[in-house]
């Protein structure tokens, strides 16, 4: 039989009044606002972020040109005749392009005024007539129209960054080459290109001609090492620990010192691959192998915790169902608990690699914070890497770096978020629902 008192509100409960049922809801409330504020807040601040280093640095992907006519004056080149490639090499170019700029100026007849005019010309510009003069010996002799960088305050001029409205006393850029600027360019002898350069030469102490090949080839090579290092010791070593090692004292250390490895400092692990793989082992410095091994220690934590949650995330009816069919318990997991753990596996290798793409700290312990001109054809080469080029140029007094390291940081984020996004398609692609 129903009785009514068993509705009835228990002993030391009331109901809710009204007004302390509307302030919980408007508690609620505010407590939703005070989310989604702060998810503005993080969203908005990104932003801000990335258009600072965008407006930075998109300039960088452009450069001002200047169109010469210049004159290949055999007795510059080659006074001799003979077309020598080494004497071709050495001859003074520059001169050549002094020459055309000056031809562009006539008036300018004063000894310290020409000198600023030519200095409208990238340093560079002698190596450009040199490539030419080397492929095609046959331009002696004659004259062409060559279009020539521009020295970087000249670039960052006509790109806005030195405004001509500030005092002269002020600027890089003054009066007389402003003036001389605007008369190029009234007769189309400027314009603005896509800067190749930027990604195919190395780095340079002049910006115009600064680029971040080597940087970016530095990076590839490090990278293939840590891989190479990492993936398949990671991969072993989660294995073991999950599928094969007894549960003691002693796996129990190892497995604490794994999780506290992961949470080491980077430089750490930079110091660790000074005193051992330089100091000690004799390893050259500022060299891929030598970076790719110090982040493949700084890895390894980072894919052995990975493997090992994916090695639990398969079900035990998995291995159950192989060792009844008379598996071996090696074959149950290298047949069919590996391969379904591979997907996410791969995920966190994949993420441990875009975190070591993005360190800094532990390569510049080992010698990589070195200037290099070079692009590296080994992994005994000295190299540097995408972040340690990023911290040279912005360490940089010239004006023209600052739009550099913009540029190089949207670079190194659009291969973190290409890794990223790779580890989500491997994740999406091939992760099973259980």
């Amino acid at each position: 039989m129903t009785d009514a008192a068993q509705f009835a509100e228990p002993a030391g409960r009331s109901k809710l009044s009204p007004a302390r049922l509307a302030r919980r809801r408007a508690a609620e409330r505010r407590f939703r606002l005070y989310g989604l504020g702060a998810v503005f807040t993080g969203a908005a601040i990104l932003l801000l972020l990335l258009g600072t280093i965008v407006a930075n640095g998109y300039t960088a992907f452009f450069q001002t040109e200047i169109v010469l006519e210049i004159e290949f004056d055999p007795e510059t080149i080659d006074p001799d005749g003979t077309r020598d490639p080494e004497i071709l090499r050495f001859a003074n170019y520059q001169t050549l392009v002094h020459r055309a700029m000056q031809a562009q100026f006539p008036e300018v007849t004063e000894r310290r005024a020409k000198r600023t005019l030519v200095r409208m010309i990238s340093s560079g510009a002698g190596l450009t007539l040199q490539n030419m003069v080397l492929s095609d010996p046959g331009l002696i002799g004659g004259s062409q129209t060559v279009w020539l960088k521009t020295s970087d305050d000249i670039d960052s001029f006509a790109k806005g960054k030195i405004a001509r409205d500030v005092a002269a006393a002020d600027r890089r850029v003054k009066d007389q080459e402003i003036a001389w600027f605007d008369t190029l360019e009234a007769r189309g002898a400027v314009r603005s290109k896509f800067n190749t350069t930027f990604f195919a030469t190395g780095d340079s102490r002049e910006p115009e001609l600064a680029g971040i090949r080597g940087a970016v080839v530095g990076s590839f090579l490090t990278l293939l090492v840590t891989l190479v290092l990492s993936f398949p010791a990671g991969v072993l070593a989660a294995v073991y620990l999950e599928e094969f090692a007894p549960k003691n004292r002693w796996t129990d250390l190892i497995e604490v010192n794994i999780n506290n490895l992961a949470a080491v400092p980077s430089i750490v692990f930079g110091l660790l691959g000074l005193a051992v793989f330089l100091n000690f082992f004799g390893l050259p410095r500022s060299a891929p192998l030598v970076g790719g091994m110090v982040l493949a220690l700084m890895t390894l934590p980072t894919i052995i915790i990975a493997g090992r949650a994916a090695l639990k995330a398969v079900p035990p009816s998995v291995r159950e169902a192989a060792l009844g069919v008379g598996a071996s318990h090696l074959q149950a997991v290298t047949h069919h608990v590996l391969p379904l753990a591979m997907p996410g596996m791969l995920t966190g290798t994949i993420i441990g690699m875009a975190q070591a793409l993005g360190e800094s700290a532990p390569l510049l312990m080992i010698g990589m914070v070195a200037f290099i001109v070079d692009v590296p054809g080994g992994f005994t080469d000295p190299s540097t890497v995408l972040p340690v080029q990023i911290y040279l140029w912005a360490d940089s007094p010239e004006r023209a770096f600052v739009a550099k390291t913009s540029a190089a940081i949207m670079v190194l984020l659009a291969f973190l978020i290409a890794m990223n996004a790779l580890a989500v398609v491997v994740r999406k692609r091939f992760e099973r629902r259980w």
